[in-house]
């Protein structure tokens, strides 16, 4: 997004250095990086970062509304129903697709958002290793409103365990063969945190516990990393351990198994802001638009893109069962505009927010990119392609 810098980073990469990059994090945490990993990063210039650090600003704002609670009470499905649910979540994150506008210009549009971590340990793993071998500009940096390496994980550190020196686990389904477990991994190198297979969990009382070298550790706090519609995929003997959550009511959870129905796509029907397309929930779309090519269908509970109908027919809306699960959504005009030798890619930017207590309000913390030369946007996609795959963006100081 800023031609100079772009054509100087491609005209120093080499091969050589592509797999010193991937080295570095392969030293640090070996064996564990289950996705693509891009050649490049991006860099974006003040005039962008400001104006996608004012639409989340916007949106979190909205998100903090108290009526924004009642709203999203029947997102919560009446088998997830969870003990202490917390007001609001410890993080958020919110998926920005650089876009092209009706006026040609380059804008940043929501393409969707969690009230879940994403990849908070990977992306240190991954600046470390980017400015270790490529030459990043001094004035451009991946972290967001001031933030230091050091300031971040601080805060990390902070919002996962908490002030009061309470037990807390990373809890995951089977988490050593998850795509992301170079996250736990890299975590759990930066701050401690033991990392828990839900298989493990014990029920005593209305208290979680677990059994490590021969120990039984009492759980005080989760870092909830537990895709709800991952586990019901699962066996009927790991669904049952999953239920479990669900009789414990002694537990402070990061984030709460609630705040990953509320804050979802099923938010962003109720979200009013240039950047947000428009949407509906497909049940409640009186009339279906003339130009369906012009939108997508998207399920409400679903992560890296699955299920989502791009190239829209009327077949494919008739052939739905459960509309109230599912969103209609103008469809988001992604501008190809970052070179690379093997063509033009286009990027989703995802922002981290962290709640910070004192202000009272969720501060961007750092990011996680993707780079895409294909219709979807995500690891799962473009396996055949060069200069695609996970990224981080690097944003001009201001």
């Amino acid at each position: 997004m800023i031609p100079n810098l772009r054509k100087s980073f491609n005209r120093s990469f080499t091969q050589v250095k592509y797999e010193n990059y991937l080295a570095f994090m392969e030293n640090a945490i070996p064996d564990s990086i289950q996705f693509r990993i891009a050649e490049t990063p991006i860099f974006v210039d003040v005039n962008f970062t400001r104006k996608l650090l004012a639409a989340g600003d916007a949106i979190c704002t909205q998100l903090l509304d108290p009526l924004f609670k009642g709203l999203t009470e029947n997102a919560i499905p009446k088998n997830a129903i969870t003990p202490n649910e917390a007001n609001h979540p410890n993080c958020i994150v919110m998926d920005f697709a650089i876009a092209i506008d009706k006026h040609n210009n380059i804008v940043p549009k929501l393409i969707e958002l969690q009230g879940f971590p994403s990849l908070f340990g990977f992306e240190v793993l991954q600046d470390d290793a980017l400015r270790a071998v490529f030459d990043i500009p001094e004035n451009f940096s991946c972290y967001l409103n001031g933030y230091t390496r050091a300031d971040y994980i601080n805060h990390l550190a902070l919002m996962i365990k908490g002030t009061q020196n309470k037990h807390t686990v990373l809890l995951e389904i089977l988490p050593h063969q998850q795509k992301t477990k170079v996250d736990f991994y890299f975590t759990d190198k930066l701050i401690g945190l033991p990392i828990v297979c839900i298989t493990e969990l014990v029920l005593e009382g209305h208290s979680l516990f677990y059994s490590r070298d021969g120990k039984k550790q009492k759980i005080d706090r989760i870092y909830n990393r537990v895709v709800m519609d991952e586990l019901e995929k699962q066996s009927l003997e790991i669904q049952a351990k999953g239920a479990l959550i669900k009789l414990a009511n002694d537990v402070e959870w990061v984030t709460h198994p609630h705040h990953f129905f509320r804050i979802s796509k099923y938010s962003i029907p109720f979200l009013k802001h240039e950047s947000v397309p428009y949407t509906q929930f497909l049940n409640k779309a009186s009339k279906l638009p003339d130009n369906l090519t012009d939108y997508v269908i998207k399920p409400l509970f679903s992560f890296a893109g699955q299920g989502v109908i791009i190239d829209i027919q009327t077949d494919d809306i008739a052939a739905i069962k459960d509309p109230e699960n599912w969103i209609i959504q103008e469809k988001v005009l992604y501008a190809p505009i970052i070179e690379t030798p093997t063509g033009n890619a286009k990027a989703e930017i995802r922002l981290f927010y962290f709640w910070d207590a004192a202000k009272g309000k969720y501060i961007a913390t750092n990011n996680l990119t993707r780079l895409s030369k294909g219709k979807m946007i995500g690891v799962n996609y473009n396996q055949t392609a060069t200069w695609v795959g996970g990224s981080l963006a690097y944003f001009e100081q201001f």
